[in-house]
This record gives structure tokens, sequence and C-alpha cells, in this order.
């Protein structure tokens, strides 16, 4: 009797170590601004989590990328050269 108390206390100690892990991870992903979120490759792993949890943030991220896809308008012939600066080039409109 007391080796079955035994285990059964162990798997529990465990189902809530477990699900105490669970809950501080999604606990630290949702407050960390966008930014900081897609910087690294992990960012398919937590859009499932900031899509159910977060939908306004996930729709901001779509728009991001969105936005981030689109291409820049090429200059007319006319133009003055844009400038660059280091590793970016700027194009004034």
């Amino acid at each position: 009797m007391t080796e079955a108390l035994g285990m059964l206390l162990t798997i529990a100690i465990l189902l809530v170590v477990a699900i105490a892990v669970i809950v501080v991870i999604v606990a630290v992903y949702s407050r960390m601004p966008l930014e900081k979120k897609y910087e690294s490759a992990g960012g398919g792993l937590g859009g499932s989590f900031e899509a159910v949890w977060m939908p306004s943030a996930h729709e901001a991220g779509m728009e991001r990328d969105r936005q981030t896809k689109r291409t820049a308008p090429a200059p007319s012939p006319g133009d003055p050269p844009s400038r660059i600066d280091g590793d970016r080039i700027t194009i004034d409109l």
C-alpha cells in the first residue's frame, strides 16, 4: 500500500512540475515584446501559443510579415541616385 501511495505521489509531483514549467514558458513568452519574439528562429513554435492566447499580436505579426515582403518601388530614370549608408540603401520618394 505504501509503495502505491509513494508512486502516485511521485507521479503527481512530476505532473505539477511539468505543468508549472509550461505555464512559466507561456507567461514569459506572452510578455515579451514583438521585436524580441521574432529575433530567434523559434518563432514557429511560439506562433501557435500566440495565435491562441494573443490573437491581436498574431494578427500584428502577420501584417508585419506582409509589409516586410512588399518590394520597394523602383526609381524613375530621372530620379537622383539613392543614398547608401553602410549596409542600408535609402530611396527617397
